[in-house]
């Protein structure tokens, strides 16, 4: 099993950064840019990989009062995640987000997961400042 985790400080309320973060129709704008989740039944979602042109039947729960979304493939363990936002002030908050990848074979390099991670948490940063 492979793990990955990042943190970033957000310019809004957690409440703020939450509502961003779990918009589901808004995943797109801040996710990695070849992942793109389409609703199904809740929690029910499939996930569009274009690097792979493959669908992934998956699961997305957002836990408003705790303020976390957590998500998983739902026909095979390949893999999970979180995105916890924990509030510093009033005026920001810490998002963290975390992936398990169970698949070996399956797991992409470091590097892209590390950047992949990074440049999301940007982007969700940037719609947290264009929300505000």
């Amino acid at each position: 099993m492979s793990e990955f985790e990042r943190s970033r400080r957000m310019p809004a309320p957690a409440d703020q950064v939450f509502s961003r973060a779990s918009d589901i129709g808004g995943l797109d704008l801040w996710m990695p840019r070849d992942l793109h989740v389409h609703a199904e039944e809740p929690p029910a979602v499939t996930v569009h990989e274009d690097a792979t042109g493959q669908d992934e039947r998956a699961l997305l729960r957002a836990e408003r009062e705790q303020l976390r979304m957590e998500w998983g493939t739902r026909d095979v363990d390949r893999y999970a995640g979180w995105l916890q936002v924990a509030g510093i002030d009033d005026d920001s908050s810490d998002v963290t987000v975390h992936l398990s990848f169970f698949d070996e074979g399956h797991t992409p390099p470091a590097e892209t997961v590390e950047r992949a991670l990074d440049e999301s948490l940007e982007r969700l940063a940037e719609q947290v400042r264009q929300a505000a």
